[in-house]
């Protein structure tokens, strides 16, 4: 077994969403694993801040800012990543984003779009991005992030649920298409994590973490570490069987 300190010596990756919570997490996770991460959000300052905190630490990291639905500026940062390191190895494609939890029939159609554009558009544009400079080679990673709400229903967020299985059904075709260069494509299902919007929506309906601990076989929320160490493990060759697969990181929450 790799020693997960060394685990991605070597590789280059880029990470989408990494200005907080999950993507924040695995950045420094795939840098201490020897990594040099390229980060992609839409906060600068952010951004800022999280690439001198990693460099300051003596690891490799830079960041482009970009929004993952613009096609032109995914075609860009993976170009940055060509430029800068010569080849791109991994990718956690974890930008994603929700509302709050709104019937069906009230949710409007900006609502509606603005989900499926970032979940579903989003990892699109980062696969068509990644995969051709994956090819070039001869090899390479991808995870997405769906959800638990990608394997399961949950009630009064039907556009979220909706782009999660997306992902899902994107990460399979494309692990059935690329596996033959040498492409492996999985994705992560989170359970509650304890990010910014979590814990906005935790604010906003009190008891619902109490809830979510009580349908959750471990009881408790997740921290996005634990998340951000499961993408490294499925982008790491300890993986290097594994395929087409989405793993629920969820406290036992989907075995139930």
């Amino acid at each position: 077994m790799e020693d997960a300190r060394a685990r991605l010596a070597g590789k280059t990756a880029l990470i989408t969403g990494a200005s907080s919570g999950i993507g924040a997490a695995a950045a420094r996770v795939f840098a201490r694993q020897g990594a040099a991460v390229t980060l992609i959000a839409r906060r600068k300052d952010r951004l800022e801040e999280l690439v001198g905190d990693i460099v300051s630490q003596g690891m490799t990291a830079d960041y482009v800012v970009a929004d993952v639905t613009d096609r032109a500026a995914m075609d860009q940062a993976v170009a940055h990543v060509l430029q800068r390191h010569g080849r791109l190895d991994l990718a956690f494609n974890n930008a994603g984003w929700g509302t709050g939890r709104t019937p069906l029939h009230l949710m409007d159609d900006d609502a509606y779009d603005a989900i499926m554009d970032v979940n579903v558009r989003g990892v699109w544009n980062s696969m068509r991005a990644e995969i051709p400079a994956m090819i070039e080679a001869g090899a390479g990673a991808i995870v997405n992030t769906s959800s638990v709400g990608g394997l399961r229903a949950t009630p009064v967020a039907a556009p979220y649920v909706a782009a999660k299985h997306a992902v899902i059904g994107l990460t399979k075709a494309a692990a059935a298409e690329y596996a033959g260069q040498g492409i492996r494509v999985n994705a992560i299902a989170p359970g509650t994590t304890r990010t910014e919007v979590v814990g906005e929506w935790f604010a906003q309906m009190p008891g619902m973490e109490d809830a979510l601990h009580a349908a959750t076989p471990q009881g408790r929320t997740a921290e996005p570490e634990e998340v951000a160490r499961a993408a490294a493990w499925l982008c790491s060759s300890e993986a290097s069987f594994v395929t087409g697969v989405t793993m629920p990181v969820d406290g036992g929450l989907t075995a139930v």
